[in-house]
C-alpha cells in the first residue's frame, strides 16, 4: 500500500505545486489522478493534517499547498504513508519451536529498520521543488 500512497501523495503535491495559489478541486485532482474524488479527498486529508495542504470549502473552493515547495521534503511524505516498516512482515506467526522462526522476525526488523533509514535519508534531500523543476 505504501507504494501507491506514496505516489497517489507525490502526484497531488506536484499538481498543486504546478498550480500556485490556486484552489484546485478533488475532481480536478482526481481528473489528473485518473482517479476517483473520494480517494482524492482521503489523501487530501492526511495531507491537510500534516499541514502540506490546505482547503477551503464552497463555490470558490479547492486545495493548495499550505508550505513553500522549497519546504516540503519527499522525505515528509514517506513519513506520513510509510506504516511500521516499507516492508511487511510474513501474515502468519512463524513457528517459535524452528530455529529460524523464533528469530525470523527480530532479524527482519534490523534489516527493514536500516532499510527504511537508507530511504528516508534519500528522499529527505529532495524537495518538492526540485522534483518539480526536474521533471515538470
Amino acid at each position: 500500500m505504501i507504494k501507491s500512497k506514496f505516489a497517489i501523495s507525490i502526484h497531488i503535491l506536484s499538481l498543486l505545486a504546478n498550480f500556485p495559489g490556486e484552489w484546485l478541486t478533488s475532481d480536478f485532482i482526481a481528473g489528473s489522478l485518473n482517479s476517483n474524488a473520494a480517494l482524492v479527498r482521503k489523501e487530501l486529508s492526511m495531507l491537510r493534517e500534516a499541514g502540506l495542504v490546505e482547503s477551503k470549502e464552497g463555490k470558490n473552493g479547492g486545495n493548495r499547498l499550505a508550505r513553500s515547495t522549497k519546504d516540503i521534503r519527499m522525505s515528509d511524505v514517506f513519513n506520513l504513508v510509510k506504516d511500521e516498516h516499507i516492508f511487511s512482515y510474513a501474515p502468519n506467526t512463524p513457528n517459535p519451536e524452528c530455529s529460524v522462526g523464533k528469530q525470523i522476525n527480530e532479524a527482519l526488523n534490523s534489516l527493514f529498520t536500516g532499510i527504511d533509514n537508507a530511504v528516508h535519508k534519500q528522499l529527505h534531500g529532495i524537495t518538492l521543488e526540485e522534483f518539480t523543476r526536474k521533471y515538470f
